[in-house]
């Protein structure tokens, strides 16, 4: 899991970096390109059993939560300072809270509804609304999270029908056709080895960090590893600062360590209630 991060860390900075001469579309396709090519090869290998699913609608949504997220969050990285970005992404577990709770109709006590208002309250000290601090476009980041918290809605109600491969075969497929469909309308050809570079690099690092991520989640429970997530800004605070010479400010640290608090303490709660159930 950690090694995953490190890497997702590694494909946001790159993708920030070319949103300064190629479309945020046209870089969030190449982001996907990688997955979808180890998807094709995993379709090579097994055949079509790989896409048999219970519930073809929702993995074509998962699908196309995955491709509005990414590509969500690198236009909103051309404006905001990487690390501000990564702190506000870390409202998902909330967010996956209330809407397990909306959706999924989990219940919720009262200790985890506290652990979600002042998780809120951290991300208003983040982004600090009215003061003109943060860009707008720290807007797009949470709608980019909410689309990456109900991914994980779906996948919790998938879990109990389709395989991991499915899900992730999936993902790819609906994914990069969502992506390809607007391509002829912002497509520029890389005209340096720089931009051909990165643009490999984020395809690649992008897949391997989704394999370590799936992998994490084989090998140990999932309320284990999930706190590992925030390491992700440590390497955007320091991708930020050696790459862009951005570093987050005194009011974002706060928000983020709030935020952060909270985050672990609303799995732990979710771990509790899950051994209780399982018992």
């Amino acid at each position: 899991m950690a090694g995953g991060m490190f890497l997702f860390s590694a494909v946001d900075t790159q993708a920030k970096f070319l949103t300064e001469t190629l479309h945020p579309l046209q870089i969030a396709w190449s982001r996907q390109l990688g997955l979808l090519f180890g998807v094709l090869i995993l379709l090579a290998m097994r055949g079509g059993s790989v896409l048999r699913t219970q519930h073809p609608f929702l993995q074509i949504t998962r699908g196309a939560l995955a491709a509005g997220s990414a590509a969500l969050f690198i236009i909103a990285v051309n404006f905001v300072p990487l690390a501000d970005a990564v702190a506000v992404t870390f409202v998902a577990p909330f967010m996956v809270t209330v809407l397990g709770a909306l959706l999924l109709k989990e219940k919720v006590g009262i200790r985890r509804w506290t652990a979600v208002t002042i998780g809120f309250l951290g991300a208003m000290i983040v982004i600090r609304p009215g003061l003109g601090v943060v860009h707008p476009a720290v807007l797009l980041v949470i709608v980019a999270t909410i689309f990456y918290s109900l991914r994980q809605i779906i996948s919790r109600a998938l879990s109990g029908s389709d395989r991991t491969t499915t899900t992730v075969a999936y993902t790819a497929l609906a994914g990069s056709f969502l992506l390809t469909l607007p391509l002829p309308f912002v497509w520029q050809w890389p005209v340096s080895a720089t931009q051909l570079t990165l643009l490999a690099g984020t395809a690649i690092l992008a897949a391997l960090a989704e394999v370590l991520v799936i992998k994490s989640l084989e090998v140990a429970e999932a309320a284990v590893v999930a706190p590992v997530h925030y390491t992700l800004l440590i390497w955007g605070t320091m991708y930020g600062y050696l790459v862009f010479a951005q570093l987050p400010d005194r009011w974002t640290w706060i928000g983020a360590s709030i935020i952060v608090a909270t985050g672990i303490y609303t799995m732990h709660r979710e771990r509790m209630v899950a051994g209780k159930t399982a018992s």
